[in-house]
């Protein structure tokens, strides 16, 4: 991979993006316990699931910045609540704040990227955020349901 691809990508911005998404995918495994923790056993099996999918991608994330000599990003004790989760609608909704977040730094990932295999992963996690965050905001009764473009702010 050169340093620069001549478009005015480096891989040094791109290890630093790939450092913030380490960040938010540690956010979204942590967060993922307390939407588990509040939906209880009999419905926690989404949430699960989309800690697994967290835990890939931040397993991924290290041994990428390894190859690199690039320090990971070490997760927290523990991180902030936007809002207190006191129902299971309020699960559903951090979900959805957690899956926006990941989105974001996948967003900037992507537009950073210098190497093939790099964007490629930012698309598929970016995609697999979304398509998560669509059932989270079912459950939580939000509409839109779905996001044009995932990652970017809302108006």
């Amino acid at each position: 991979m050169s340093e620069d691809t001549g478009a005015g990508v480096d891989a040094r911005g791109e290890t630093a993006a790939l450092r913030e998404a380490l960040a938010a995918e540690h956010v979204a495994v942590w967060g993922y316990g307390v939407v588990g923790a509040e939906l209880g056993p009999d419905a926690d099996g989404p949430a699960a699931a989309a800690e697994g999918a967290h835990r890939d991608v931040r397993d991924r994330l290290v041994a990428l910045l390894e190859e690199r000599a690039a320090d990971p990003v070490p997760a927290q004790a523990a991180y902030t609540l936007p809002f207190p989760v006191l129902t299971a609608v309020d699960a559903a909704a951090l979900a959805v704040v957690l899956e926006d977040g990941v989105a974001g730094a996948w967003v900037r990932v992507l537009g950073r990227a210098a190497d093939r295999d790099i964007r490629k992963l930012a698309v598929d996690t970016l995609s697999a955020t979304e398509v998560r965050a669509v059932g989270w905001r079912t459950a939580a009764g939000q509409t839109p349901v779905t996001s044009a473009f995932p990652g970017l702010p809302q108006k």
